[in-house]
């Protein structure tokens, strides 16, 4: 029991300290434990495996998604037209929006759906995203007290009371303690969070130069000034011709961006996108959309010869930076011409982009100035600066051939930041199927399920580019603190050591009067939660606090709703709960930014909740 005590506060020193990190101290204390024989390698290992965590690993999968096809954007936005310019009205909705959400769906559930969202929203009001994302946490188990299955003491206590023979809890019992928590919590947070978390940098630089990004390249280069959308019909003339044979920059000095060819389901929900690079080989087929650079005249001549029809612009598009361009499988980035290139002085025809990279060169930018016309005969000098256009993975090649140019930017980079805004629809639909598997208890599928079917379904339906995106969305750091640290319950049960403390603290305070016994009870559950999780500490206090009650001659109902408080109400430490770990990386948290705010916040409700528990229930 000892060993296992020194070895948890080790841990806590460490983790305070911050100069290591969290997951590193949480696996070096599960190995301590192994060494001292404390934990079977069974029983250590054991959180890698646990539904919570694979769980969690789905969730950032689905929230991934639910970035990246924009969806997380069109909701943040909505909410933004609520909040107006109001930081604290978006910070009150933040909150209770997430809380609403964490009475009907797990708190690690609510979290990872509203991580991206919140995110999204942060950026839109140009507020520090570290302000949102722990009162996010916070509020999820806040909200899980408005009805019974909230979070998993709530269903604790309830088996207490019906194994005893008491009246059961009905499904909105908790709203009241719930309304009385989210009250609290947002009086509470609204100052903490503006003390402490409000002068968080952002910023990932560290002084690196930021990247142009794409709509800054194509304003820079204005290449939307003459950019005129046309669809190609069944009955037009261009139909089945390639782009050779229409000898269009020629006759009309015009130039093919893009070829995109979409196809959408009678259903609207699965549509899918093919951007072509425009070569001289590409075929044109009947719903094709070709994107044209040139003067309008020139423009309108060559849609009357051949039959097409004039794609209106988006009224969306001005409002995000005037681009009428998708980024979807064809980019754009700047290179620069090194002095030493063998293709100095070469014309630019002659250069191999095409043949060689299927890269086509849409701009030159020479000495500030802008050539974007007659490119083929132009003469490349050291130092030119190129803007290339061409699928990412034959831009990402780019990168190989440094000797003759230096790629600008991370355009890599910015090819993640694209969102596939066409699969929102589709993203919506899974997320929404997937809270219906974890809300009805008649859809017979455990939660673990319902999630790692729609984060499968997320990756096969297209919502990712590719796989590899998303595994970079999953927050591997969260993942091995949450799997390294639920073992240590274990190890606290093995050895006696929590049983000991609840047993002790309970029983020593019920001569003070029920009062004292309340506060007893829920700062004794409050405590075992930062070492074990809040269902197996709800498990081991729910007895404890019945007997208590009962020899006291009291009702047993404050006392028993005083441990799912001191169990759900652990803000903390970022691993007392999954919700807590989910924001950390986000946010950009060290272990005592949720000691300064989580602690106090903890306390306060445990102070209220003492002198609320009576008036609701009665002793």
């Amino acid at each position: 029991m000892v060993t296992t005590i020194i070895v948890l506060l080790v841990a806590a020193v460490f983790f305070a300290m911050g100069k290591v990190r969290s997951d590193l101290v949480a696996l070096c204390a599960l190995l301590a434990l192994m060494m001292f024989g404390i934990l079977s390698p069974a029983e250590a290992l054991s959180g890698f495996s646990n539904p919570v965590v694979i769980m969690m690993v789905g969730l950032f999968v689905v929230g991934g998604a639910i970035f990246q096809t924009g969806l997380a954007k069109k909701i943040s936005g909505k909410m933004m037209n609520l909040a107006g310019n109001s930081e604290l009205r978006l910070f009150l909705l933040v909150m209770l929006v997430t809380a609403f959400i964490g009475a009907f769906v797990s708190n690690t559930g609510t979290v990872a759906l509203m991580l991206p969202i919140v995110v999204s929203l942060a950026a839109r009001a140009r507020m520090n995203v570290s302000r949102l994302l722990i009162p996010l946490a916070f509020s999820s188990s806040l909200g899980g007290m408005l009805t019974l299955i909230g979070t998993p003491p709530n269903l604790v206590i309830q088996e207490t009371l019906v194994e005893a023979g008491y009246e059961p809890l009905s499904f909105f019992s908790f709203a009241p303690v719930g309304v009385i928590c989210i009250a609290v919590g947002m009086v509470v947070l609204l100052p903490l969070s503006r003390w402490f978390l409000g002068k968080k940098s952002s910023s990932d630089g560290h002084g690196r130069r930021k990247s142009k990004s794409l709509h800054e390249l194509v304003r820079e280069y204005h290449l939307t000034d003459n950019l005129v959308r046309v669809k190609v019909d069944a009955d037009s003339l261009a139909c089945g011709k390639t782009v050779s044979e229409l000898d269009i920059h020629n006759r009309y000095a015009l130039t093919v961006y893009e070829v995109r060819r979409e196809k959408t389901m009678q259903s609207g929900l699965l549509k899918t996108v093919n951007q072509r690079l425009a070569g001289p080989q590409t075929e044109l087929q009947s719903g094709d959309i070709i994107y044209i650079i040139g003067e309008k005249e020139q423009t309108s001549k060559f849609v009357s010869d051949y039959r097409l029809a004039v794609v209106e612009t988006q009224e969306s598009e001005p409002e995000e930076g005037g681009a009428q361009l998708d980024f979807y499988d064809i980019g754009i980035a700047e290179i620069v011409m090194m002095p030493t290139s063998r293709l100095v002085n070469r014309k630019l025809k002659e250069s191999g982009f095409r043949s060689k990279y299927h890269i086509n060169i849409v701009g030159v930018r020479r000495k500030g100035q802008y050539i974007m016309d007659n490119l083929a005969e132009l003469r490349l000098h050291g130092g030119d600066v190129l803007l290339v256009q061409g699928t990412w993975e034959n831009i990402s090649r780019l990168n190989r051939d440094e000797e003759d140019w230096v790629v600008l930017g991370q355009p890599l980079e910015e090819a993640e930041k694209v969102t596939l805004d066409y699969k929102a629809p589709l993203a919506a639909c899974i997320m929404l199927l997937m809270i219906a598997l974890m809300v009805f208890d008649f859809i017979p599928v455990a939660p673990v399920t319902a999630v790692m079917f729609a984060g499968v379904l997320m990756v096969l339906s297209g919502c990712f580019r590719n796989v590899e995106a998303a595994y970079k969305t999953i927050n591997w750091e969260s993942i091995v603190l949450i799997a390294a640290m639920l073992p240590m319950s274990v190890a606290l049960e093995k050895t006696g050591a929590s049983a000991l403390v609840s047993r002790t603290l309970a029983e020593s305070l019920g001569h003070y009067g029920p009062y004292a016994l309340l506060a007893g009870i829920y700062f004794s559950t409050s405590l075992l939660t930062l070492f074990i999780s809040n269902t197996a500490t709800a498990v081991l206090m729910a007895p404890i606090a019945l007997s208590s009650a009962v020899q006291m001659g009291l009702s047993p109902y404050p006392f028993l709703f005083a441990v799912t408080l001191g169990a759900s109400m652990c803000f903390a430490t970022p691993f007392s709960t999954p919700p807590n770990a989910l924001v950390m990386q986000a946010g950009r948290y060290t272990f005592m930014d949720y000691v300064k705010v989580g602690l106090p916040l903890q306390v306060i409700v445990g102070i209220v909740m003492v002198f609320a528990l009576p008036l609701l229930f009665g002793f």
